[in-house]
């Protein structure tokens, strides 16, 4: 009975981590603990100098519309990693915004890849992605799972919508805890590109 007891509280703690990670909020979270200092959370873009950026996990999966994809067929290019959810308010105001630097940055090898969280549906999601014109595919996420990969203390996604600029070596050169807009993203991508 104890040892049951025991699972039990261990699966609500899982639980309630993936919750916290995915809650949906416009604004930043809290640091995400450890000895990191990069970690702001304000709900404002972080950057990382290179020689301070982390490698992202090689998160892999089934996409949303049911392909295979991994984060490492991308090494060597620019990625955007945007966490969405087609139940997510600032996830809808924010999807045209990225659908436009999509198409803007793609001739320079510019890849986008989307973590669609916490949809229980892929109906759902696929629904968002033809509503907006989605280019690019997404990791079908429904549990969390993809969003628990990243290191305790790292430069992780830690609410939903969260954006992630990866530098052409694989390691996180940015991280938005907040909606962002085509201009902000912009912004937030031209030293990343520039670095060649």
């Amino acid at each position: 009975m104890i040892q049951f007891r025991a699972v039990k509280v261990a699966l609500a703690g899982a639980v309630t981590g993936v919750l916290t990670l995915t809650a949906c909020t416009g604004d930043g979270a809290g640091p995400s603990g450890g000895d990191t200092n990069i970690v702001q959370g304000t709900g404002e873009i972080t950057h990382v100098p290179p020689e301070e950026r982390q490698n992202v996990p090689d998160l892999s999966g089934e996409t949303v519309d049911g392909d295979r994809l991994a984060l490492s067929d991308y090494r060597g290019q620019v990625v955007v990693l945007n966490v969405w959810g087609s139940w997510c308010a600032p996830c809808i105001a924010e999807a045209d915004d990225l659908v436009r630097v999509a198409e803007a940055t793609a001739d320079q090898g510019v890849q986008f890849v989307g973590i669609n969280a916490r949809d229980p549906s892929r109906a759902n999601a696929v629904a968002f992605e033809d509503n907006h014109g989605v280019p690019y595919p997404s990791l079908y996420d429904p549990d969390g799972r993809l969003l628990l990969e990243f290191p305790r203390g790292s430069l992780n996604p830690q609410t939903i919508p969260s954006t992630l600029i990866i530098d052409t070596e694989g390691r996180i050169a940015a991280r938005a805890l907040t909606a962002l807009s085509e201009e902000a993203l912009t912004e937030a991508l031209t030293p990343v590109l520039a670095e060649g």
